[in-house]
């Protein structure tokens, strides 16, 4: 976990045990900076390496607990530290749950736009370059379509949603 850990420095810039600029304040489940001194959630570790199993279940477990926002640092690790050619797939899973996050934030502009780009570049990957239909057994078809209802429902609602009773099964309903 080197690295994510983070302290006030002199001078009111939070720096990570690299001594890169890192906000060390702490997070809400939905990734919003609290005051310093409250009682925050766990951050995510970043810059995690994980086989693309581990990156589905981890991210699956992270949403179904109403975290997307920590589920799309997961996803970010994968596209980030990931083969060039599935990087379309993990920004695109990133975009979902960060869609999913604006949403619950009551951003729904925001959240609307984002789970819409997410949903096209899931769609690129309906059939991936090897010929696989679900690639990692994710349930792309789906999760595309869950997220266009999402953006409808928001555009028209107006309001917050809650990001567990909004969680997409990332496999499917057959998970």
């Amino acid at each position: 976990m080197s690295g994510t850990s983070g302290s006030r420095q002199s001078g009111g810039r939070d720096r990570d045990t690299e001594g890169r600029a890192r906000n060390a304040r702490p997070r809400d489940g939905l990734g919003r900076p609290l005051p310093y001194g409250a009682d925050g959630v766990e951050r995510q570790p970043e810059g995690v390496v994980r086989d693309p199993e581990q990156t589905v279940t981890e991210a699956q477990a992270l949403l179904d607990a109403g975290r997307p926002f920590h589920a799309h640092e997961v996803f970010e690790d994968a596209w980030k530290a990931g083969p060039e050619g599935e990087r379309t797939l993990w920004r695109g899973l990133a975009q979902l749950a960060v869609g999913l996050t604006h949403a619950a934030r009551g951003n729904t502009t925001g959240g609307a736009r984002l789970l819409r780009r997410g949903a096209g570049a899931v769609d690129e990957w309906r059939t991936d370059a090897a010929g696989r239909t679900r690639p990692y057994g994710l349930d792309l078809t789906e999760l595309a379509a869950w997220a266009r209802e999402l953006a409808d429902f928001v555009e028209s609602d107006g309001a917050a949603v809650s990001a567990g009773a909004w969680a997409p099964r990332l496999r499917g309903s057959t998970r």
